[in-house]
């Protein structure tokens, strides 16, 4: 294999990177400016605007990739519904011209997705559900899995993902974890949702997976995320109860009380089967994980 990655400064690509490097395998770390990832190797990294399509062409033939994993995409739900234009750009744009290249050039083209291409009525989604997406961001992913899955010839794999979570180094946001982990040390006051339920997904076990779609030659959605579905203010509590410190400073809310631009989906969660079946996917408990930060 050889894998070009997109976002290899963000938490993800971090961690594929890490993996590839382990394995010893063949890779190219792509992200917008400067390789921030200390791990990395300068020589494993350029720069390339993936909302350039030229940058993107001058890439692809310089490595000649047999695999992309794409995980750059502006990810800030509230944003993307405040300023429609640069998430289109990012999301959609972006994604089309990759696939394109990797349809053009015979390269399996990998594209992140997300839970909440679906509304949150049902929950425990499978890779057969319909998708209901309710807000700029949700939309701009459906739409980007529309390219991907209308594009002739194309061999692709599309892997949906929950509320991410680990630690890298110097990334440009923070994840739900860290944060609660270090305002719960500091005694922080916090209101938290207790009306949104998701599955928290550890980063080296997306990464992991990510990679074996590619080493396994897999095609279509897979569902990756971790093995349990709870509330916002339940993630919260389990985490003050490993690390043992107090939820006194902690208040419950509902999401109506925050006033947010973007509509969340109110319960997501994923059926594993295929990922299990198919990848031999086995995600950590959030406690198992929590050891590891």
């Amino acid at each position: 294999m050889r894998i070009l990655i997109t976002g290899s400064n963000g938490l993800l690509g971090q961690k594929i990177v890490y993996q590839l490097l382990n394995a010893k395998e063949v890779f190219l770390a792509t992200s917008l400016g400067v390789n921030r990832n200390d791990a990395c190797p300068t020589d494993h990294y350029c720069s390339m605007d993936i909302t350039n399509q030229v940058d993107i062409e001058r890439v692809m033939k310089d490595f000649q990739p047999t695999h992309v994993i794409h995980t750059a995409a502006m990810t800030n739900v509230d944003a993307c519904e405040l300023d429609p234009q640069t998430c289109e750009s990012i999301n959609v744009s972006a994604v089309r011209y990759l696939a394109h290249a990797c349809q053009k050039n015979g390269v399996h083209f990998q594209m992140l997705s997300t839970d909440f291409v679906f509304d949150g009525v049902k929950g425990n989604y499978s890779e057969d559900d319909d998708p209901n997406p309710l807000s700029v961001y949700a939309k701009s992913k459906v739409e980007g899995e529309k390219i991907v899955s209308s594009l002739t010839n194309l061999s692709y794999s599309i892997v949906r993902t929950i509320i991410v979570y680990g630690t890298g180094q110097n990334l440009s946001r923070s994840n739900i974890v860290l944060w609660a982990k270090e305002a719960l040390q500091k005694g922080q006051e916090l209101t938290i949702i207790d009306d949104q339920f998701r599955a928290p997904t550890w980063a080296d076990d997306l990464a992991w997976a990510c990679i074996g779609i590619c080493r396994l030659n897999e095609h279509g959605i897979f569902h990756i995320s971790g093995p349990e579905t709870m509330s916002i203010f339940a993630l919260v509590e389990r985490i003050a109860k490993h690390y043992q410190l107090p939820m006194s400073q902690v208040k419950r809310t509902d999401s109506s009380s925050l006033n947010q631009p973007a509509v969340r989906p109110p319960k997501t969660g994923f059926d594993l089967s295929k990922a299990k079946n198919r990848l031999g996917y086995r995600p950590m408990t959030l406690e198992q994980t929590l050891d590891l930060l």
